[in-house]
């Protein structure tokens, strides 16, 4: 144990030099140190500022529950060295392993509410280490949020499957004539209302959160209502608040069809998901100009290791 402990350390010790010249040399706080690098240590280790988001992924190590407690603790003093964080500002999450975000990022979590503000790109972000299985904030699309941020001045931007409304704050910041945020979870639509706060960004009249399913949502709307839309759904969610499940390889075209429909001629769709899996039928997206921007949008500490697909979608001009 002793020498697999030894080897978990230097390698933390190596991917974290790595990284960390990386990040600061962007001026990063907010970045992904190790995932799962040797297979005897299941961690995915985030940081977030001077704290540190560990989750687990649960396998069989075959330890019984104490010997599996003093194994986590040498754990976590390895890790307290290395990235020279105090302990007790280590975030301990225990998770399955999941290629994708699926519906199980609404569970919540036992234990008090306990939210840290954070800083990506001079913008404020509620994260919270301990309530819920996500931090709130999904770091592998650093690139992607500060891509629509330069390209949504004056634009009516439509953030779908908004989660906690990163990409609304970038698009509210970046100078979009307004933003439309919409998720069937009332706990992540109050989550990017008080995002929106903590930059204050407070102007009703132009920034909208909506309480929808999505799928019927888009059914409502009319042609040219958005200029840039974001779709980030999950791979799979059954919520029994939808009026239908959503899988998103069987969904996608009609999804991203009905987005076409309210965008305005040249309007942009960026469209991504999680399914490792995923094939893109472009014979029936009713678009040509469609773009894989997957390596374009990998951040520096996802190299590698980025388990999620990213395209442009462009609506065809009249």
């Amino acid at each position: 144990m002793e020498s697999k402990l030894i080897m978990f350390e230097n390698r933390l010790t190596k991917v974290y030099k790595h990284t960390g010249k990386l990040a600061r040399r962007q001026q990063i706080a907010c970045y992904r140190v190790y995932d799962h690098d040797l297979p005897e240590f299941p961690f995915c280790i985030e940081l977030y500022e001077d704290k540190v988001y560990l989750a687990e992924y649960l396998r069989r190590h075959g330890m019984d529950d104490e010997a599996h407690e003093t194994w986590l603790d040498e754990c976590l003093a390895v890790i307290s060295r290395v990235l020279a964080i105090p302990a007790d500002h280590i975030y301990v999450r225990q998770r399955k392993r999941m290629s994708h975000r699926g519906q199980d990022q609404y569970e919540k979590l036992a234990g008090e509410k306990e939210f840290f503000t954070v800083k990506e790109n001079n913008l404020n972000f509620l994260v919270n280490l301990t309530d819920y299985l996500d931090t709130g904030l999904f770091l592998d699309h650093r690139i992607t949020r500060k891509m629509v941020q330069e390209q949504c001045e004056g634009k009516r931007v439509l953030n779908l499957f908004c989660y906690t409304g990163s990409f609304s704050v970038y698009a509210a910041a970046g100078n979009a004539a307004s933003v439309t945020s919409v998720d069937l979870s009332k706990t992540y639509l109050s989550w990017g209302e008080d995002n929106f706060a903590a930059n204050a960004l407070t102007n009703p009249a132009k920034f909208h959160f909506v309480h929808a399913d999505v799928k019927q949502y888009l059914k409502t709307l009319k042609p040219g209502e958005f200029d840039l839309v974001v779709m980030d759904p999950p791979t799979f969610s059954n919520s029994k608040r939808m009026k239908d499940f959503l899988d998103i390889q069987r969904d996608h075209t009609e999804l991203v069809n009905d987005v076409l429909y309210a965008l305005t001629p040249g309007g942009v769709l960026y469209f991504s998901t999680n399914y490792t899996k995923f094939i893109l039928d472009t014979e029936n997206v009713r678009a040509n100009d469609i773009k894989d921007i997957t390596r374009a949008t990998t951040p520096f500490d996802f190299e590698g290791k980025l388990k999620r697909w990213c395209y442009k979608i462009v609506k065809p001009g009249n």
